[in-house]
């Protein structure tokens, strides 16, 4: 009885698919969870852009929720009349690329020799790589070692450091052991294919989802990251956009009617709570736009890479 049940709730379309003609309460049960957990998302991010373009009374008054009043775009104004906004930004842009490159080029070269059972020592190599996962010597050692190196104020100080993850290593191992037949190698050896050639032939391009998913995440993590810009940046031109608009915050909440000038440029007026929320509107809406260009890889790749250990 249930499987004539199940039929007369369903029918075929014309290129072959089922489609559902009658809907359970389960149904809308999941549809109204998916709801909420969506409206969690947005909700949020609208409010944010809502007291962006609000003014700056409405917003200090608690007047705003979601509908914009007094509409006023003097919070972004005061962003883009800084001249070194833009250039900062361009600045940070490029860090973050490179760092994503390179990062990505240090975790497969990490990843995929670890992946494999006929490399010598391999639980030793994998143990020392997987310690800096859950030891760190602290901040103070971390700047030392830096000024050793003579990294302090220069660009490659927001790059080296963290150009290796242990997690994002992992998730990458784990997916070259679970995702790439072992067959495919074997029969690329037996053509004479040396390590580098299978991995640059048959390993990446068989990799997109991966390759796709930590790199966003290099890239998220190098985005918002702005403490050891603080830490280790003194010259102004190396600056990236984040800690531009911290400085820009901290100035605003210093005195009401904040000038540009305090971090480099022409003048404006913005309470800190509106400038605030211009500043994360101009930071997120980068990654916002990268993403869908990455969403069909992210899923697939962050669910094979964490099935297997």
């Amino acid at each position: 009885m249930s499987i004539f049940k199940k039929k007369e709730e369903t029918t075929t379309t014309s290129d072959g698919s089922r489609a559902i003609v009658k809907l359970h309460v389960s149904d809308f049960v999941i549809v109204l969870v998916l709801i909420l957990l969506c409206a969690t998302c947005i909700i949020p991010f609208w409010h944010v852009l809502v007291k962006s373009v609000s003014g700056n009374g409405a917003v200090m008054a608690k007047e705003v929720y979601f509908w914009p009043k007094d509409f006023s775009f003097d919070a972004y104004n005061l962003v883009f009349k800084d001249a070194t906004m833009t250039r900062s930004m361009g600045y940070s842009a490029f860090v973050t690329a490179l760092f994503t490159l390179i990062g990505m080029v240090v975790c497969t070269c990490a990843a995929y020799p670890l992946s494999k059972k006929r490399l010598k020592g391999k639980r030793i190599f994998t143990f020392i790589l997987m310690v800096p996962m859950y030891f760190s010597a602290g901040m103070i050692p971390a700047y030392l070692l830096m000024n050793d190196l003579h990294l302090i104020d220069s660009m490659w100080v927001l790059i080296l450091p963290l150009v290796y993850s242990p997690y994002n290593m992992l998730v990458m191992k784990t997916y070259f052991q679970s995702s790439i037949p072992d067959s495919l190698e074997e029969s690329a050896f037996l053509d004479g294919a040396t390590n580098f050639q299978i991995l640059g032939k048959i390993v990446l391009p068989l990799s997109k989802p991966i390759i796709a998913t930590l790199s966003l995440f290099y890239a998220v993590g190098r985005w918002n990251s702005y403490a050891d810009n603080m830490y280790y940046i003194t010259s102004d031109k190396l600056r990236l956009i984040q800690y531009k608009l911290y400085l820009l915050v901290k100035g605003a909440e210093a005195s009401i009617n904040t000038s540009l000038g305090d971090v480099g440029g022409a003048s404006n007026t913005a309470t800190p709570e509106v400038l605030q929320a211009a500043c994360i509107m101009f930071v997120t809406v980068p990654i916002i736009i990268i993403y869908p260009f990455l969403q069909k890889y992210f899923v697939k790749g962050a669910m094979i890479g964490a099935v297997k250990g």
